[in-house]
């Protein structure tokens, strides 16, 4: 479950009050708005890269407003993808568990898990510079997937890919979610996509949050 409490955020002329957000444990929300509305801002303050002014997050039932990223259970995929420029595939996607200094043999394992599973273990000795864009959205996947998040992040993850490309990936994300039974909280300004993927769609209004679609 993801929950936001009465979030408030303000940055220069850029004022945002009182937004509650919930998507229930293991749903697939889409969260939609007008580009600098602050859906992103939102993503940032759910996974602690940016403290709100006022508010509580919730994820999986559990108070996590004062606890550092790591240590919030949740996988984040931003826009501009950000794989690390000098990393091969592979240590990108056991990134999160190098750090947290897991176990050689439980970190090659879970890297071959999500390789085979993403489509990707021919890539994983190649640097971000010889993939392509759904490649390169592939391994970003793999990463914030390693150390098992409870919520998964996604800030417009197709919106970069070619049309042939976007409908693959729209079927992966939801067989992803699926397997992995995590909840996900996914940005993008596209319809189409929302509807094929959501179980409950938001729009952020100036007045708040609108709850567009819920799962039948």
């Amino acid at each position: 479950m993801i929950r936001l409490e009465n979030i408030s955020w303000r940055a220069g002329a850029f004022d945002m009050r009182g937004i509650c957000l919930e998507v229930p444990s293991r749903g697939y929300g889409v969260l939609m708005g007008r580009t600098g509305c602050g859906k992103t801002t939102l993503l940032e303050i759910l996974c602690g890269l940016r403290p709100p002014l006022e508010g509580r997050v919730w994820v999986d039932g559990v108070d996590v407003s004062d606890l550092p990223p790591r240590q919030r259970g949740i996988g984040y995929l931003p826009q501009d993808i950000a794989l690390f420029p000098t990393l091969s595939v592979r240590r990108q996607i056991s990134f999160a568990l190098d750090i947290r200094r897991r176990p050689e043999k439980e970190i090659r394992e879970r890297v071959g898990q999500l390789a085979d599973e993403l489509g990707i273990t021919h890539l994983l000795d190649r640097q971000p510079d010889r993939l392509s864009g759904g490649e390169k959205q592939r391994v970003a996947l793999g990463r914030a997937l390693a150390a098992e998040p409870k919520v998964l992040l996604l800030d417009e993850p197709l919106s970069a890919l070619d049309e042939d490309v976007r409908g693959d990936m729209t079927s992966l994300l939801k067989r992803v979610q699926k397997d992995h039974a995590i909840t996900v909280l996914h940005v993008t300004h596209s319809k189409a996509e929302a509807l094929a993927l959501a179980d409950v769609i938001l729009r952020l209004q100036p007045g708040g949050i609108e709850i567009e679609k819920t799962a039948a």
